[in-house]
Order: C-alpha cells, then structure tokens, then sequence
C-alpha cells in the first residue's frame, strides 16, 4: 500500500478539535484502529446513513434501517490531519468491496465517508479520484461519500470493543491480525506504548 505522499491536498487550517465519521466494515474493528493513532481523541461507534430514527444494532444488522455501523472520530487538526485521517481510512479496509468487508455482508458494512464540511467532501472525493486513476487497488473504489446528518450512538456493550474483549474469538482471529497490519503502516503516527 502506498501512502498519500505526492496526493496531498492543502492542509486543514488548525483547530482545537475537528469531526470525521467513516464507515469500513464492522465498528468494532476500525474504532481499535483509528484509537491507535496519535491526535485522536475520542472514536465513538455508531450508526448513521439510514432512514430510521434511533435504530438498534439488532435492526441495523437486518440491513433494512439503511444504516451502516460507523465512528465518529474526534481529533485534533493540528496533530493528524484530515488527509492523514483519509489515508488510514483506505488502509484500514478494502474500499473496492461493495457492501461487504471479508464475510460481513449487507449495506450496513458498507465503505463510506459522511462529511461533515465542503472540505472533508472535496478531499474524499480528490482521494478516491487518485486512487483510481493510480490504480492502487485491483478493482474500483465504491466508497460512498455523502452528507453527515444524524449519527446514533451504538449501545454502551460497542464501545470500546475490542479493547475490552480482546480474547473473543472474532477480536483475536478478526480484528487482531487487521490491527496489527494497521499499526506497521503507521507505525510512526501511533499513541505512545501502541
């Protein structure tokens, strides 16, 4: 995998503190990835993208609300940017998979980026576009890009997930081998003692 290097776009005007709320695949997963990195604050799991008003796991896991399991990451602009954000975010899944990540399938494992500004949408959009025409993955990106409207936060038990269950079977045979593939990518943007 590439790193964005020669794609950046112009760097985020600093903040004390900025949203970003993606969707690849099981919460569980990419909340104990994007934790790992350094300049984030806080990644919640959730729900967002759908049409039903306060769903629950069980009814998201129908793939019925339109909902796909997402975080909400809150970070700091002036130690990881928005870009560098983006970048985990290709890493952390596979972007060419529709509605699916490995043997979770439904529209509620979808790979999307909910936007919350004119900015966060044009850079998706910019690094989707490069990644294509540089043909990084062996098929086309299907990463939706829309609107971040409403994200529901998942019941207390998604929070934190892997961290508190490491030894669950899908955390060590799942999430585990993920990670650690996530940590040697961005082995140099990791929290201390990560």
């Amino acid at each position: 995998m590439t790193t964005f290097g020669s794609l950046r776009a112009a760097p985020d005007m600093t903040a004390s503190s900025d949203t970003a709320t993606f969707a690849a695949g099981c919460f569980w997963c990419v909340e104990a990835q994007f934790l790992q990195l350094e300049g984030v604050s806080k990644v919640v799991s959730g729900y967002t993208g759908g049409h039903v008003a306060n769903p629950t796991y069980k009814a998201v896991c129908t793939g019925k609300t339109g909902h796909a399991e997402a975080i909400s990451i809150v970070y700091d602009p002036a130690v990881i940017t928005y870009d560098e954000l983006l970048e985990a975010f290709f890493v952390a899944h596979d972007p060419t998979q529709l509605n699916r990540q490995g043997n979770d399938v439904g529209t509620q494992y979808r790979s999307a980026i909910f936007y919350h500004s004119a900015a966060q949408k044009e850079k998706a959009k910019y690094y989707i576009n490069k990644l294509d025409e540089e043909n990084i993955y062996p098929k086309k990106i299907v990463t939706e890009v829309a609107p971040m409207e409403k994200f529901y936060v998942a019941e207390d038990y998604h929070q934190n997930y892997y961290n508190l269950n490491k030894e669950q079977g899908y955390c060590r045979y799942v999430i585990t081998p993920k990670l650690e593939k996530f940590q040697k990518v961005f082995k140099d943007k990791l929290k201390e003692g990560k």
